[in-house]
């Protein structure tokens, strides 16, 4: 809605009001509560629309509002119901007075949000004045006549009229403040006036409804929030309207006395009268009183100026202004008020400006040497840190318009002080600022010209520079050597053949570029020259070359040289760092694609094949996580050296970070040759790394990639990276070459893990489960919970299919955490199905990175407390490889698990580390033998006596056995001949959904307790 539409609304419904209340008198009092509402509700509606600075004087004079609407309803209440509740009359009475005080509190808000910043002592004295003789006014003429008939006169007719006169000298505190003056302020001052009025004609109903019509007019104007911000104008001078509206005030006691004396010859009240005059003549006094301080002050001012002007004038050097400056303040400033001055003094900067700093120099050298208040925080931080105890700052520029210096931008003057100290010093300020600027050009002026005068000067920058300064002759001869010559050559040159000075490699060119410069050909700017330096040590010197033949001061040219031995060393030092790994030395990413990219150009002009190898170590953070970093820096130093050992000296090593490698192999016939760079690099880590732990074995693996396969650097990066990825999933230890259908294979992997993080986020997954049965009966003891992946295209899918890239992305944890949950919810509802002691247990495929994630123990200790199933009906299967693991951690939280009664399984066991020795160390309860193992074992041997030590090894240490994949009749006879108990495959059944699995249990034998 349009800012000026819900005033306008507004105002036409007070108006509305306004024509009722005169029309009915009997209503007088409910449409006086209505209008005292409809303006709190205006107000509530601005204040939560303009959002002032301060809101409590709005809700001030909204209740205010309130309580003289309720005030006005109850005291001008139905004669039926006053004469029943007769205490209606005074209850209304005492709430308007409350109002009247209520109003007066909002004013004084008003006031005191506007004179935060100012110490306006005129401006109050003005308003006291101009209210005294109002007050007069109505003392002669309507207070004090109805005293005089008080037998008919009810005491809150002189209260209220007295009420309003408090409210009015606020009022008029309000309208003499520093600054302009916003439309809501009038708005009120003129419901203040109708109110006043009013009362005094004893209508004060249309009063009250010409102050709530202003005050909710007042908060719908937009510029209602400037009433609560702090006025930032300097007192202005006495004005001429001021002085006539204080000049009218005074006349008004004696108008009064002449009024009362001729015009009713009435004498009474003369003593009111006469002290109401004395009251007015004393704060007309007092006003000119600060007429008079506020003149000894600018005189003080003008004085602290003159003296100021003088010490600037004597002052040689920035530290005398700076003195001088400081003076002027403390006597500019009154009393002991604590202050701080920072004088800026703008330099040439080599570097550029900050984009702030330029800013805020444009817009000092646009406003001139005017002086603006700004935060501390918003100037320089060299200042700000010098001034942080005020809040503002007054900041004033000192630019010179036509200065010869070319930038206009002198310098900043800033000082700090209490924002209505600064507010007054404003003006003396900018006129000080004036003063420094002109002082500081005359002392740059000044030394400018004394030091283009001063041949001193220049003989003492010659002689005391860090470079050597020399003149030729037309032999080469030097015919002059600044002193710092003997510090560089060990001794004075002057008179040596300058070619006789630099190493004799060096003498052919120096010829020709002395030659050059005699030509008039203009030369770069640095030419380095090995020479031999003091000590008969060899230095490197920067020569700088200036034909001045034609200076008859000169007759010669002029060669400067300077000492960059140990500057180029530093060069040379950065880029190495630069270009290099800090802890092995290789070539880092940087330099590789650099020279990658040459490599790359040079092949296509010469037809040449170059390799991109992939490097990285396998196992790696197993190293750094079981001995510690320092071991494994101390692998990788010695990998990095094998590589390089490896490779011939065309080819690059490079360490790309971590345990990342790359070889670039150069100028091969064909591809087979970079292969063969890779098995030399297999070769060279073949031998065991001695660190201080222990002796490592370095097992990598490698991605190559040649120039057929890939022109571009970019390209043969991404191959080799795709290659080296390959080469890990296909079990690490060995190298793959890049092939083109590599990446339709990547492309294919990366859209699966997307299909498959959205499938995770959906909840695309079910669970089949697999009966585990006893094998002499046939009867089930358990199930496993086998995941199954519903794809929207491609149905259901076997976890063979995505559990790797479920591994890889992290995505296992959230699918493992929903499994265990999915199963232990299944075994709860097959509890509350099946006979009491006739459950079977379930057990869940658990990976190794769920072992590794925190709070993996807690996880499952609240799975089972939100399911109700107990820890005896969950078996948790691990897969054979964590027998390796020395995670101490892990190994803990197992033994948690196994303590709550959680059973503990080994997976697949025999296809992984096979360390029957772990098995008595480690919490594990069963042993799950791998398929492989049960279908040869029939028709072998060694598979069949493998198992049977399987199964007396378990027995011995008293473990449970589970074969895997019973397909065959012949299997489970075998099975139960050697011992085993427990088995499952589909020889049994295959996985079956939940509700199957009851239709299965139901039409076999009674399950196995």
């Amino acid at each position: 809605m349009p800012t000026r539409w819900p005033a306008t609304i507004f105002g036409a419904w007070m108006v509305v009001l306004a024509v009722a209340f005169g029309l009915q008198p009997d209503l007088q009092g409910l449409l006086r509560l209505v209008a005292g509402i409809s303006a709190a509700l205006a107000l509530s509606f601005g204040i939560r629309r303009s959002r002032p600075d301060d809101v409590k004087p709005w809700w001030v004079l909204a209740g205010a509002v309130l309580l003289s609407a309720v005030g006005g309803a109850l005291a001008t209440a139905p004669a039926f119901i006053a004469n029943w509740l007769t205490w209606l009359e005074s209850a209304g009475v005492a709430l308007l007075l409350v109002a009247y005080a209520a109003l007066a509190v909002a004013l004084a808000g008003f006031v005191d949000r506007r004179t935060s910043s100012s110490r306006d002592r005129a401006g109050l004295l003005d308003a006291l004045t101009v209210t005294s003789g109002v007050a007069l006014l109505i003392w002669t003429f309507v207070v004090g006549p109805r005293l005089e008939g008080s037998a008919a006169t009810g005491w809150t007719e002189i209260a209220m009229p007295v009420a309003d006169l408090l409210c009015l000298g606020l009022l008029v505190r309000l309208a003499t403040m520093p600054g302009r003056l916003v439309a809501p302020g009038y708005m009120l001052g003129a419901g203040v006036v109708a109110l006043l009025a009013a009362d005094v004609g004893r209508a004060s109903g249309f009063g009250h409804l010409a102050l709530y019509t202003a005050a909710g007019l007042a908060a719908l104007i937009p510029s209602m929030a400037e009433l609560t911000r702090p006025a930032e104008t300097p007192p202005a001078e006495t004005s001429h309207a001021r002085l006539a509206l204080l000049g009218v005030a005074a006349m008004v006691a004696p108008t009064v006395l002449l009024v009362k004396m001729f015009r009713d010859g009435q004498f009474a009240g003369l003593t009111v009268v006469a002290a109401l005059s004395t009251l007015m003549v004393a704060l007309v006094l007092a006003r000119m009183a600060g007429i008079m301080a506020s003149h000894r002050q600018a005189m003080s001012r003008e004085r602290a100026l003159r003296e100021a002007s003088a010490a600037l004038v004597s002052a040689a050097d920035s530290e005398a202004v700076g003195l001088a400056v400081r003076t002027a303040v403390a006597q500019l400033i009154p009393g002991d008020v604590p202050h701080g001055v920072v004088l800026a003094i703008a330099i040439a900067q080599s570097e550029p400006q900050s984009p702030e700093a330029a800013a805020q120099a444009a817009v000092d050298r646009a406003t001139g040497t005017a002086a603006r208040l700004v935060t501390t925080r918003d100037v320089d931080w060299a200042v700000a840190v010098r001034l942080t105890q005020f809040t503002r700052t007054l900041r004033c520029p000192m630019v010179l318009k036509d200065r010869p210096g070319g930038d206009p931008l002198v310098g900043v003057l800033h000082v700090g002080a209490p924002t209505w100290a600064l507010l007054e010093l404003q003006r003396s300020v900018e006129v000080l600022a004036a003063q420094v600027a002109l002082a500081l050009e005359r002392i740059a002026l000044g030394h400018e010209v004394a030091r283009r005068n001063s041949e001193t000067y220049f003989r003492t920058l010659i002689q005391n520079t860090a470079d050597v300064i020399t003149i030729l002759d037309d032999e080469d001869r030097i015919r002059y050597a600044s002193p710092s010559a003997v510090g560089v050559f060990g001794g004075d040159p002057t008179g040596a053949l300058l070619p006789e000075v630099i190493h004799p490699g060096e003498r052919d060119r120096l010829g020709d570029v002395l030659a050059a410069v005699r030509g008039g050909h203009q030369l770069e700017q640095q030419l380095d020259f090995r020479a031999r330096g003091n000590r008969r040590t060899e230095v490197l010197l920067e020569l700088h070359c200036r034909d001045l033949r034609a200076e008859p001061t000169v007759a010669g040219l002029v060669i400067t040289m300077r000492d960059v031995t140990e500057q180029r060393r530093l060069q040379n030092e950065l880029t190495h760092q630069a270009f290099h790994d800090a802890m092995t030395g290789l070539a880092n990413r940087v330099l590789f694609n650099d020279r990658l990219r040459h490599a790359v150009s040079r092949s296509t002009r010469d037809g040449s094949v170059i390799g991109v190898l992939f490097i990285d170590l396998d196992d790696f953070k197993m190293v750094n996580d079981t001995l510690g970093h320092a071991v494994g820096d101390q692998l990788l130093i010695e990998v990095a050296h094998r590589i390089a050992g490896a490779l011939r000296a065309d080819d690059t090593a490079a360490r790309l970070g971590g345990d990342e490698f790359a070889a670039l192999v150069e100028n091969v016939n064909d591809p087979g040759a970079v292969e063969e760079t890779a098995n030399r690099i297999f070769a060279a880590l073949a031998q065991p790394v001695m660190t201080d732990a222990k002796p490592l074995y370095a097992m990598a693996s490698i991605g190559i990639t040649t120039t057929p396969e890939g022109n571009d650097a970019d390209e043969l990066l991404r191959q080799a990276d795709l290659a080296l990825y390959v080469a890990k999933g296909a079990g690490k230890n060995q190298w793959r070459r890049y092939q083109a259908h590599l990446h339709n294979e990547m492309v294919e992997r990366l859209e699966l893990r997307s299909a498959l993080d959205h499938a995770v986020n959906e909840g695309h997954f079910l669970l089949h489960y697999q009966p585990i049965v006893d094998l002499p009966s046939g009867m089930a003891v358990g199930f496993e919970a086998l995941v199954r992946w519903h794809h929207p295209k491609r149905g259901v899918i076997t976890p063979d299919q995505f559990i790797e890239v479920a591994e890889e992305s992290g995505l296992v944890l959230p699918m493992g955490r929903w499994v265990l949950e999915e199963a232990l919810r299944t075994v709860a509802e097959w509890r509350r199905i099946l006979p009491d002691g006739h459950t079977p247990y379930v057990s869940v495929n658990v990976s190794v990175k769920q072992f590794r994630e925190s709070g993996f123990v807690e996880q499952v200790r609240t799975a089972l407390a939100h399911t109700g199933v107990p820890p005896q009906s969950l078996m948790l299967e691990i897969t054979e490889t964590l027998l390796a693991k020395d995670d101490e951690r892990m190994w803990t939280d197992l033994s948690v698990l196994r303590e709550m009664g959680i059973r503990i399984a080994i997976d697949d066991f025999g296809t992984g580390y096979s360390s029957l020795g772990y098995l008595r160390q480690r919490p594990i309860d069963v042993i799950k033998i791998d398929k492989t193992f049960i279908d040869d074992m029939v028709t072998g041997q060694q598979p069949l006596a493998l198992v049977s030590g399987i199964v007396s090894l378990a027995q011995s240490l008293g473990l449970v056995v589970i074969a895997e994949g019973i397909e065959d009749p012949g299997h489970r006879e075998v099975l139960v001949r050697l011992g085993c108990p427990l088995g499952q495959g589909f020889l049994f059944s295959s996985p079956l959904g939940p509700t199957e699995v009851l239709a299965w249990l139901r039409s076999t034998q009674s399950i196995a307790v």
